[in-house]
């Protein structure tokens, strides 16, 4: 599907640009002295690149394509014969193609959904590159992406982060405004799409279907989302890190503890719960740019990973979905107690908490970032000494968070940097280890982006309420737009602008910046700017 012609795209195209155009275009820059890839031995009878391009989890050598072949996205099968297809990609200096540096050839297999993931090596750090498929005589559209800085080098390193895009509750269009930017590399933390029924959630845009449950019911939405052409842009600019939350599968579920026991959602035993993450699994896997050796195994997908950006950052992407044990007082919300402090309850699991702190002791980056999913700060809404909480959040596994906190106050981990998504609202908060203490140490800093679409247009209102300022001493900032969080960091500072868009209920609303905060390097502690 090519992205309409927008007033952005001219600007992107202005700027050298050609990741927008559709396979028409690419077919005529291909007639002008460049040698083609060969063509497979295949007719394929319309265009199979309807869901675009991607790139992701660069290495300062390589980075992972992506692509579908789905002349018909829609249908369960995508429109494609069930049999393997080969499928050519090329990589380039340039966007029209005449300094190809690699190439190469991966089967997309119908058991795949006829999705590519080819892992590209061989690249050079920090630079960009271009890059495009063919199957049969088919092109598909041209992608950018760019590897990571290599060890030792410390560049400024730009980036984005989102979350939470329902497609009936708005329009994608912050999706475009971050392509706009060019960043180096976009961190998606999660409710990438929603599980949830046709007319569940909004008007705006309607869901195909009914609540997903089986394979073929999480690829039609996955692709259902992939139509949308904001989204399509931002993948054929820049480079994806994804992590997962809980509307990918199923809403606040907890490894294998589903929401609710819903016969018709699949979800009435641990059997057919088991069944149905299954399927969202092998979905989720084939429709990102993730390598192949991270494919789904039965019900496991290993999605928790440490990219490093040179010495300027090093990102320990975290899962705090599938090996959490489940949520403490049936997660309801700002219910405190014990269970918030059971030893035996965990958010991460042992192994991947065993993992992040080698990350974190091992990094010789100045910044050490955790790209996660869901609210880390203490978040306290009643008045007086009960520590309320979110009990789907940190606070529901304050053990967990004590754990990781602990770890960085008495390994003297510096410029710690927490980056979140899922509540639809932007927030800025400070760490301490002890949150009911705010003359204790500040140990690092929480970024909370809001939502692409969920909830809405939201309001103008930077204020949760005068509880919440009394409760919670290390919040720093809140506010309820939509948009996302454009970062800039280098050796002596990490700085974030909360970019946000005034609505969403219509198309073509403007970006503007709400806040920006710094972060000094070996000052822990947000201030505005």
């Amino acid at each position: 599907m090519t992205p309409q012609r927008t007033s952005m795209d001219s600007s992107l195209k202005r700027r050298g640009f050609l990741g927008v155009a559709g396979a028409g275009a690419t077919a005529v820059l291909l007639g002008t002295g460049v040698t083609p890839v060969a063509a497979a031995p295949l007719r394929i009878p319309a265009d199979p690149f309807r869901l675009g391009v991607a790139s992701g989890d660069p290495l300062p050598d390589g980075v992972v394509l992506w692509t579908r072949l789905a002349p018909k996205p829609l249908d369960y099968d995508g429109g494609m014969p069930a049999h393997p297809v080969p499928v050519q990609w090329e990589v380039a200096l340039d966007e029209r193609f005449r300094r190809i540096v690699r190439r190469g050839t991966e089967i997309a297999r119908p058991s795949e959904a006829h999705t590519v993931h080819a892992d590209v090596r061989g690249l050079s750090p920090h630079h960009e590159y271009f890059y495009r498929f063919r199957a049969g005589r088919a092109l598909s559209p041209v992608g950018r992406t760019r590897t990571a800085p290599a060890p030792g080098t410390a560049p400024a390193v730009e980036f984005s982060f989102a979350s939470c895009a329902n497609w009936e509750q708005g329009h994608f269009t912050a999706y475009r405004h971050m392509a706009e930017e060019r960043p180096d590399v976009v961190f998606h933390l999660g409710d990438y799409l929603y599980e949830y029924a046709a007319g569940v959630n909004g008007k705006v845009r309607t869901h195909i279907g009914d609540e997903m449950n089986t394979l073929d019911e999480y690829r039609q939405r996955h692709a259902q989302y992939k139509t949308d052409p904001h989204l399509q842009l931002l993948h054929a600019t820049a480079p994806f890190v994804v992590t997962w939350d809980d509307h990918e599968t199923d809403n606040n579920y907890a490894d294998l503890s589903p929401e609710n026991n819903d016969p018709a959602q699949g979800n009435d035993t641990t059997a057919r719960f088991a069944a149905r993450r299954r399927a969202a699994y092998q979905a989720y896997w084939e429709h990102m740019p993730l390598r192949r050796f991270r494919k789904p195994v039965d019900t496991a997908l290993p999605l928790y990973r440490r990219l490093e950006f040179g010495a300027t950052a090093t990102f320990s992407v975290l899962d705090t979905r599938q090996y959490r044990t489940n949520q403490p007082y049936g997660d309801k919300w700002q219910v405190s107690g014990p269970e918030q402090w059971d030893p035996n309850a965990t958010i991460l699991g042992d192994e991947q908490h065993a993992w992040l702190e080698r990350s974190l002791g091992r990094s010789r980056s100045r910044w050490n970032v955790l790209p996660q999913q869901i609210y880390f700060a203490n978040w306290d809404a009643v008045a007086g000494k009960d520590d309320g909480g979110y009990n789907d959040g940190w606070d529901g596994y304050r053990v967990s968070r004590d754990r990781v906190l602990g770890y960085v106050e008495e390994r003297g981990i510096e410029n710690f940097v927490v980056l979140t998504g899922d509540v639809h609202a932007s927030w800025t908060n400070d760490l301490r280890r002890d949150f009911e203490r705010p003359e204790t140490r500040v140990l690092g800093s929480e970024f909370v982006t809001t939502s692409i679409t969920s909830g809405g247009d939201g309001t103008d209102s930077h204020d949760p309420g005068q509880v919440y300022w009394d409760e919670n001493p290390h919040t720093k900032y809140y506010a309820n737009r939509r948009g996302y969080v454009s970062c800039r960091v280098t050796k002596e500072q990490y700085t974030a602008d909360y970019r946000v868009v005034d609505y969403v209920t219509r198309p073509g609303a403007p970006v503007r910046t709400d806040k920006s905060f710094v972060i000094e390097a070996g000052r822990p502690g947000v201030q505005a700017r």
